[in-house]
């Protein structure tokens, strides 16, 4: 899509690519180019330089999940495990997915900051994806 260049551009300097076409099945929580442009001027320019490959790697890899979850199941084990349900991202890392109202999922990263879904269960051949407003910050 034409929002998320900077996405595409980061999982191919990531060499994700190959990954993410596999079989899968992967759940990924996929920023805009306006949530990447929200970060500190030159953030994207430094991880997409070959030797930050190992960070960008972490940062792209939890926005990832195995599994598919569309936007029922993610609310369903909201409900089911008392308004918070743990997400556990392909870096190993957690997010913790809520309800912002009675129809909003948010989740919160690894650093405290909350991001909102603003499209829900864009299906592909291989998962789901769900568009955020802002990147997810692993520790």
């Amino acid at each position: 899509s034409p929002d998320h260049t900077t996405l595409v551009a980061a999982v191919k300097a990531a060499g994700l690519v190959p990954v993410l076409k596999g079989p899968g099945p992967f759940t990924v929580f996929a920023p805009t180019n306006a949530a990447f442009a929200q970060l500190p001027a030159g953030t994207v320019e430094t991880l997409l330089k070959p030797e930050n490959k190992a960070a960008l790697t972490g940062v792209l890899t939890y926005h990832v999940v195995a599994g598919t979850y569309d936007a029922a199941s993610i609310t369903a084990a909201i409900r089911d495990h008392g308004g918070r349900a743990t997400l556990t991202t392909v870096n190993g890392q957690e997010l913790v997915a809520r309800m912002n109202g009675p129809r909003n999922v948010v989740l919160e990263d690894a650093m405290g900051r909350t991001v909102s879904i603003s499209t829900y269960d864009v299906r592909q051949s291989n998962g789901i994806i769900h568009v955020i407003d802002k990147v997810l910050l692993p520790k």
